[in-house]
């Protein structure tokens, strides 16, 4: 009972970057325990979801945790290694000064994920970070500063974002500052948004006969108050705050993508979320692939194959792995002056491009195709380059196909299964772990 305020404050009235289903699925499953009674989200219809038992493992603080001293003092680990990678889980909902840093009690603390973060960082025994991710968000507060320590740490040793399978809202502003993100068929990234919930108590209130009277000092100090319905003015300013932490979500996801994400691209998601292909198409992701095969590959490469890489424009993969294609080959080869001539007739855009940088062109063209491909979209590459399709213009086509297709369009999120199995990564750092015993 005296955790019920702290939960209600984590969950009411503050931005939250979670995806919309998940929160309503919380909401559904602890809004009992807050209230009292069952809560009913207007045009809503959600099952209620089973409540794992909480346990309160090592805390960790923005300051000092029990990680660090525990480490000294037995020379324990606070993550699995497997072949000097760290493997840090991101997984179940993310809180701000949540002290715990598993996720058996369904939480997993920014803190936490801060403190073995540094300890991967500073230990050399450690020479890389795979973050294994199965989350669908949680709080703002704290989220964006995890983002820069997670891009800060990349600058020292390669960082790996491993997706099985969710990587949503603020767990993709994690999984963003990876210089790699890998996600299976059927995985999801994105949800560039934010979201907060009210709760108006008005009504069952007055079917208790109880009246709240609120006496406050300051004309804002009761804004969004749950014991009555939302003004249309202060719900104004709500969604006003939470444009400005979309932004500030966009730039966040931007300085960690480089040239594969921008700010611009980013917001222009509209929080959509995208699995598989449709990821990497859009730039979001890097790879689709067996994460835990994925995972050995890193393991298994040999020390200094994988080069820690710090924020500005990159790309990190090779045009078999269905990345994005870059377009620095294009951009960084200065257009041949043209000869001169007695009548110089007006140049087109491609007279005025080099022979290198047309041949670059087209074989970017040739790629989005085969990319479209890949995702159910026939497209004529010698037709686009006929015509002087430019890739962007070709890229962002496709994309609206999909979303007319709803195939890049937001999916309906559901919690893992209570009894749902460790993951396959851990579970493999384990068994290396046993084996050296």
């Amino acid at each position: 009972m005296m955790h019920h305020t702290q939960i209600a404050q984590r969950v009411f009235n503050t931005a939250l970057m979670v995806d919309p289903a998940k929160a309503l699925a919380i909401l559904t499953g602890l809004g009992p325990l807050i209230t009292g009674r069952e809560i009913s989200v207007e045009g809503v219809e959600i099952a209620a979801e089973a409540q794992e038992a909480a346990t309160l493992p090592a805390r960790a603080s923005l300051f000092g945790d029990d990680l660090t001293k525990r480490r000294a003092r037995d020379g324990s680990q606070p993550f699995a290694v497997v072949d000097g990678i760290a493997v840090i889980e991101i997984a179940g909902t993310l809180v701000h000064r949540g002290a715990w840093i598993g996720q058996s009690s369904g939480l997993t603390s920014y803190e936490g994920i801060a403190a073995q973060l540094q300890a991967a960082v500073t230990d050399p025994a450690i020479r890389g970070i795979a973050l294994d991710i199965d989350s669908f968000g949680g709080e703002v507060a704290g989220a964006f500063d995890l983002a820069d320590r997670i891009r800060a740490a990349r600058e020292q040793k390669p960082v790996h974002a491993f997706v099985a399978d969710h990587a949503l809202s603020a767990a993709y502003a994690l999984a963003s500052q990876a210089d790699r993100i890998i996600l299976p068929r059927t995985g999801a990234v994105g949800s560039i948004g934010v979201v907060a919930m009210h709760s108006d108590m008005s009504g069952a209130l007055d079917q208790k006969g109880i009246a709240v009277t609120l006496i406050h000092a300051g004309a804002r100090k009761v804004d969004a108050n749950p014991y009555q319905p939302l003004p249309e003015a202060v719900r104004a300013r709500i969604a006003g705050e939470l444009e400005d932490l979309r932004q500030l979500f966009a730039e966040t996801v931007a300085e960690g993508r480089g040239r594969r994400l921008d700010t611009l691209q980013a917001l222009g998601t509209e929080a959509a979320v995208f699995r598989g292909e449709a990821a990497v198409f859009a730039g979001l992701a890097d790879e689709v692939a067996d994460p835990v095969t994925a995972f050995r590959a890193f393991a298994a490469a040999p020390r200094g194959t994988f080069t820690s890489r710090g924020k500005g424009p990159m790309m990190t993969t090779a045009p078999e792995d269905h990345a994005q294609p870059a377009t620095a080959s294009a951009a960084s080869t200065p257009p041949e002056p043209a000869p001169p001539t007695a009548v110089a007739p007006p140049q087109t855009a491609a007279a005025a491009m080099s022979p290198e940088a047309i041949r670059a062109e087209a074989a970017e063209v040739a790629q989005v195709c085969a990319q479209a491909a890949r995702l159910g979209i026939q497209i004529d590459a010698a037709d686009a380059v006929a015509k002087g399709v430019k890739p962007e213009a070709l890229r962002a086509k496709v994309l609206a196909d999909l979303a007319a297709r709803s195939d890049a369009a937001g999916i309906i999120a559901t919690a893992p299964a209570a009894g749902a199995k460790e993951s396959p990564i851990v579970a493999a750092a384990k068994k290396s772990a046993a084996a050296s015993r």
